[in-house]
């Protein structure tokens, strides 16, 4: 057996491999997938020299404990974290050399709620369509990690080069949400779309990796009946009979017959993946440009 390898010791609550997933497949009913804080997830690959979209781990809240076979770079990223090595505090945040069979343990999110893990080399389980991702809706890719588990590890690369350390932003205290209304906006009363983007939500603690489910004011519609299945993107605001929104994370469907009410911009999703229940969701509507 290979010595460029990961035993995993202790999985987490969810701990998956995740790259930039698998986009274009919608037509075939396969979410897109992938890192839910893509910023995160490509810093911790720079930080450790491997090439731009390599597969590493996404732990949720409590982290995850690894055992490498052989000598490794590793980087976490995204929700602060303590990190030790064989019981030593190491860097987050920063590469760390990591030797062959000392244990890398990721501790619980201080703040956020998503760490990303990544390892010189990337992790080199087979794709699927392309992707290394694991997504929770449809089973494709590897099965989230489990106690035992051992993941094999690509070859690092010389033709990237790592840095040191890098700035990142801190997981939010209240997540705004930049929203463009439509197209099933008007499935809902003037109230309804009033209180959506001026009232105050709470992320739900039903949260996953499909959609960040809200609770507070329910929305009120101003047509009865259902639609039917339409295609939905990531990011969508879909609200369902509760008339409590749910915005579309990256293993979300990719049809749906409740009505969409907005569309987050794709550049505020990140911050959604670090948003812990409890915390306050504003929806702010922004415009459609129009053509000169």
């Amino acid at each position: 057996m290979t010595d460029r390898a990961l035993s995993v010791v202790r999985a987490g609550a969810l701990t998956t491999v995740q790259d930039r997933g698998r986009p274009g497949h919608a037509h075939l009913g396969v979410p897109r997938s992938g890192a839910l804080d893509g910023p995160a997830a490509d810093l911790a690959n720079r930080l450790v020299g491997n090439r731009p979209g390599a597969a590493l781990l996404e732990t949720t809240f409590n982290g995850c404990a690894v055992r490498p076979r052989s000598t490794v770079t590793v980087a976490v990223t995204g929700a602060p974290c303590r990190i030790t090595v064989d019981g030593r505090p190491a860097a987050w945040g920063a590469p760390v050399r990591v030797p062959a069979g000392a244990l890398l343990t990721v501790g619980t999110a201080v703040s956020g709620l998503r760490s990303y893990v990544a390892v010189s080399g990337g992790i080199a389980v087979e794709p699927v369509l392309g992707s290394r991702s694991t997504d929770l809706l449809s089973g494709l890719g590897p099965v989230p990690l489990t106690d035992g588990a051992v993941l094999p590890l690509g070859t690092p690369t010389p033709l990237h080069t790592h840095v040191d350390a890098a700035p990142q932003p801190a997981p939010p205290a209240e997540l705004v949400l930049r929203v463009t209304l439509g197209p099933r906006a008007d499935w809902f009363t003037p109230e309804a779309v009033r209180a959506f983007t001026s009232r105050t939500f709470q992320v739900s603690s039903a949260s996953n990796r499909i959609g960040l489910r809200t609770e507070g004011p329910a929305l009120e519609r101003a047509r009865p009946g259902e639609l039917p299945s339409e295609g939905m993107v990531l990011g969508a605001v879909q609200v369902p009979p509760n008339g409590r929104p749910v915005v579309f994370l990256a293993d979300h469907p990719t049809t749906g017959g409740y009505p969409v009410i907005g569309v987050v911009r794709a550049t505020d999703l990140p911050a959604a993946a670090q948003a812990v229940p409890g915390i306050p969701v504003r929806f702010v509507e922004v415009r459609r440009r129009q053509p000169t």
